[in-house]
């Protein structure tokens, strides 16, 4: 009886401890501890237990060791777990383990019993990426890397970036406290000067103590070309209120020092915004969050930079780029490729690299293949010339958890062709003679009317665009009180024959400037060319044409309400001039109309002979010039007009003396 009750209490114990240590696992799991979870679950974890083997599963995939998680999903599906998602990453799980055909048969298997429609079209997806494999790993390339072993230690060191000779990197190397989340240290930049991949070990440093926060994982960094302005990313500070939120900071060179770092305001609302990227010309922001309104996971989203400093306009890449999956650590060169690293896209496990090219108005992804992608993580890529740069893995045969590479393109036929469209925006002065206008949106728009980029224009009002072959597209310049601006502009048949080049880089300028006008309530505009048969008021082709620029400005323009009117000459009575003219304004308001424009924004006014220009026409070209249509503002809503000139905040005025690197 003694000996039952030993044995029923060390039952008991066992219970209530496994019971304890599931509760705190499932504490550290809800707080982003998951490499204390990971401790917790593996001393309580039973194999017939489907909910636990998951839970460890899930620790070990949130804390970047998918490939530590294969036995515990296989554990719960075996196990019965109702969790369908165990399926799908069981499957991603065994492809970072490189065994390819069996994460094929998991999915196939689960396909056909499958209820969760999320998890079923994430299978789908992923099913068809293995799928693609076999011809991904035939594709030929010039790559060679090699491992930067002269900046690598047993911990991680990745998302390089170059700049000036000095090469930035994240690492954890100086140990400390550990980070609950990975069971790691936390991380800071560092810096060390460099020739290329030549690195002289005897000047690595940390970053300023103002920079690399103790206790507070430092992520990556993107650096304006003058060296004097810093963008980067900061979070995880392991505490129950920060161990989720990672945000944009910024911080300027000055007077001899770093000043003290503030967030972006682009940054979301308890969302996870990192690995930042300046475009060539330090006016375009890329970066990754899993902020609402996305393709899932996280997505590569797009900031540009106004004449006041100031980050705005923020938009996702969308499906060309972004997926289901997570799509992190963009970087744009000056190739006229972007480039990003995403486990949504077919490749061979964990992240790869890819590269994206615009041709002919269409996004081509293409996988970068083996050997700068693997079966592990491969992300951080960083050009330093045309042909050679940086990029991270955390792969097999490294130095420690992640490790920095290089790389050199070999390929013979490199030749790249950076294709620009520059101009100014312009006004009308009172002596009606054009000067430069500044704080000006100049927007790119596909034929299809996509946003493809956006510039502010600076004091001189330049803008400059990289524009791809055989391509239409749209121009178009807005400013609050000044109509917008709407220019097309066509690069097909404009292609240079790579073939005939010598250099490794060719750059081809087109130029188009944009004229604005200012918006003048009550001041008449002519619509040239509105010609109406004898005693008629049907809309002709011709004019038709000219009414359709007038439909695009009233689409361009939806915080002004016009009046349209009809003139006559005076060569015949005021009762029939009058009668004429509002037939015809009417007919031209019904015509705006039927493409689309509402009717409440438009009033149709006939005003027969009464408003000449000409007083004592005589000749029928002074006929002609009475004989007009004319529209003018009668209202101008400026609460609704689109808001490009912010007040100032010095908070955020910290570029405008970014140089142009191109």
């Amino acid at each position: 009886m003694a000996s039952n009750n030993r044995l029923f209490s060390l039952f008991l114990i066992i219970f209530l401890t496994s019971c304890s240590a599931s509760k705190k696992a499932n504490k550290s799991l809800e707080a982003g501890e998951y490499s204390d979870a990971i401790y917790q679950l593996e001393k309580s974890i039973k194999p017939d237990d489907p909910e636990s083997n998951f839970l460890l599963a899930e620790a070990y995939r949130k804390s970047n060791r998918i490939q530590e998680a294969e036995p515990y999903y296989m554990a719960a599906i075996d196990a019965g777990i109702q969790d369908e998602s165990a399926y799908y990453f069981y499957a991603v799980s065994l492809k970072s383990n490189d065994d390819v055909k069996r994460a094929n048969k998991v999915l196939e298997d689960y396909l056909k019993t499958g209820e969760d429609d999320a998890v079923v079209a994430l299978a789908e997806r992923e099913l068809n990426n293995l799928g693609q494999l076999p011809e991904i790993e035939t594709r030929v390339n010039h790559f060679r890397v090699k491992n930067l072993e002269a900046i690598n230690s047993k911990f991680a060191e990745y998302s390089p970036f170059y700049n000036a000779g000095k090469l930035y990197f994240t690492s954890n190397r100086h140990g400390g406290k550990i980070y609950k989340g990975t069971g790691t240290p936390f991380t800071d930049i560092y810096v060390v000067n460099t020739r290329g991949a030549n690195v002289d070990l005897a000047t690595l440093e940390e970053l300023s103590p103002i920079i690399n926060e103790p206790n507070v994982n430092l992520g990556s960094i993107t650096i304006s070309k003058n060296g004097n302005t810093v963008i980067f990313a900061k979070g995880n500070s392991g505490k129950s209120s920060g161990s989720n939120d990672v945000n944009l900071y910024f911080t300027r060179f000055r007077n001899g020092t770093w000043q003290t770092p503030r967030p972006l305001s682009i940054n979301g609302q308890d969302t996870w915004d990192s690995t930042p990227a300046l475009s060539p010309d330090g006016k375009t922001l890329y970066f990754s969050s899993n902020r609402e309104g996305g393709f899932g996971g996280l997505d590569i989203y797009t900031a540009s930079l106004n004449r006041r400093g100031r980050w705005v306009d923020v938009r996702n890449m969308g499906e060309g780029v972004n997926t289901p999956g997570n799509e992190i650590f963009p970087y744009a060169g000056g190739t006229g490729k972007l480039y990003f690293s995403s486990d949504g896209w077919p490749g061979f496990g964990g992240l790869d690299i890819f590269e994206v090219t615009r041709e002919a108005g269409h996004v081509k992804l293409e996988n970068l293949g083996t050997p700068i992608n693997s079966n592990a993580d491969d992300f951080g890529l960083f050009l330093f010339n045309p042909s050679r740069g940086f990029f991270t893995s955390n792969r097999k045969g490294g130095k420690g958890d992640d490790d920095i590479y290089t790389f050199v393109n070999d390929d013979p036929e490199l030749r790249i062709v950076n294709y620009w469209l520059s101009g100014t925006t312009l006004t009308h002065e009172s002596d009606s003679q054009l000067v430069a206008l500044s704080n000006t949106k100049v927007v790119l728009r596909d034929q299809d009317d996509n946003i493809i980029d956006e510039k502010f224009t600076q004091v001189d009002g330049k803008y400059r665009f990289r524009v791809f072959t055989e391509e239409n597209y749209y121009l178009v310049a807005e400013k609050e009180e000044y109509f917008t601006t709407r220019i097309d502009f066509s690069t097909i048949g404009k292609s240079v024959d790579k073939s005939t080049l010598k250099n490794t880089i060719t750059n081809i300028e087109f130029e188009v400037d944009l004229p604005l006008e200012k918006i003048v309530v009550d001041k008449a505009i002519v619509l040239n060319n509105i010609y109406y048969d004898l005693n008629k008021a049907d809309i002709k082709p011709e004019a038709a044409a000219e009414l359709d620029k007038l439909v695009t400005l009233m689409r361009d323009n939806p915080n002004i309400t016009i009046e349209l009117s009809s003139h006559t000459d005076v060569r015949s009575s005021h009762e029939y001039n009058m009668n004429l003219s509002q037939r015809r304004a009417q007919s031209a308001v019904n015509y705006i109309a039927s493409q689309g424009i509402e009717n409440r924004r438009m009033v149709a006014k006939g005003y027969g002979e009464t408003k000449l220009i000409i007083q004592n026409a005589k000749t029928e070209e002074e006929h002609q010039v009475n004989r007009r249509t004319e529209f003018k503002v009668t209202r101008y809503n400026k609460k609704f007009a689109k808001q490009q000139a912010e007040d100032y905040d010095e908070s955020d005025r910290f570029f405008n003396d970014v140089e142009d690197t191109q």
